[in-house]
């Protein structure tokens, strides 16, 4: 892959992270609020995907996102261990929304979520902006 492509397939992943961010608010007021948790773990993910593309980590699942986002970016100290933290709760969250039986988040789950996932993505699109300095 060269630097250009790499570039254009992570600038795609952050948008993705925004947008889906976007749709967020949506299903929070119409009370879909699995929904709501889902999109917000997916921002996050694209968001990760993103940086872990930026600096050259190949994974291929889920749980491999998780794993390099902990190896590359927490235990270095590039992203507080809270954010790491922040990151696998939600993807449990998302996990039990979408997969366990009568399992259905409420908007207090949705609304206190939601900032920290802002909040997430700001803070990989920063890192994710220095990579992309010296591509």
């Amino acid at each position: 892959m060269t630097n250009d492509e790499r570039k254009d397939i992570v600038l795609y992943r952050l948008e993705n992270a925004r947008t889906t961010l976007a749709e967020v608010q949506s299903h929070i007021e119409n009370g879909f609020y699995n929904t709501a948790v889902n999109r917000m773990y997916y921002a996050c993910y694209y968001a990760v995907s993103a940086l872990l593309v930026a600096n050259g980590i190949q994974v291929k699942s889920h749980e491999g996102v998780r794993q390099q986002l902990g190896l590359h970016f927490v235990l270095t100290g590039k992203i507080p261990k809270e954010q790491g933290q922040f990151y696998s709760i939600l993807f449990s969250k998302r996990t039990a929304g979408d997969y366990e039986d009568f399992l259905t988040h409420n908007k207090e789950t949705a609304d206190s979520l939601y900032p920290r996932c802002e909040a997430f993505i700001s803070q990989i699109s920063l890192l994710v902006d220095e990579c992309l300095k010296s591509l």
